[in-house]
């Protein structure tokens, strides 16, 4: 069942592979190597286009992260948002979030992280996903924070 931000019938990709990552729908089974990679990041992530404004993250339990990522799933599997895994091998190295817009004349909200010690990968990511959100998603006007080149 779609969200009101997709159309009725539309159905989310499930996996994706950019340059150097792949995606795939976030959930508890990526709870402890998610942990890990934004509570090592917690500084770089507040740093990210995107995040500036954002209370997360901020320290929380394995368990209270578990709690996180089964709401993320609920969102997916009910059409009211998308979190994505961004994945090197099995290395969780962040993540990607398309829900609702929250500014006026936008079609959704898009925000992507990645963990500090790849930080290489943050331009990367955006411009794949830019990409792929023009190609593969119903959004006319996505808001999505410009990264820069290094």
């Amino acid at each position: 069942m779609a969200g009101s931000f997709v159309p009725k019938g539309f159905s989310a990709p499930t996996a994706f592979k950019g340059d150097g990552f792949r995606l795939e729908p976030l959930g508890t089974e990526h709870n402890e190597r998610d942990h890990e990679a934004w509570m090592s990041s917690i500084d770089h992530i507040h740093a990210t286009p995107g995040f500036g404004a954002s209370t997360w993250p901020e320290p929380m339990s394995l368990e209270a992260n578990r709690a996180d990522l089964e709401r993320h799933a609920r969102d997916f599997a009910n059409g009211d948002g998308f979190t994505y895994s961004i994945l090197d091998g099995d290395d969780v190295i962040g993540c990607v979030y398309i829900y609702p817009a929250r500014t006026k004349g936008h079609d959704a909200l898009v925000s992507s992280w990645v963990r500090q010690s790849r930080s290489d990968m943050d331009v990367v990511v955006w411009r794949d996903l830019a990409i792929w959100l023009a190609d593969d998603w119903p959004f006319t006007d996505p808001e999505y924070a410009a990264r820069e080149a290094p």
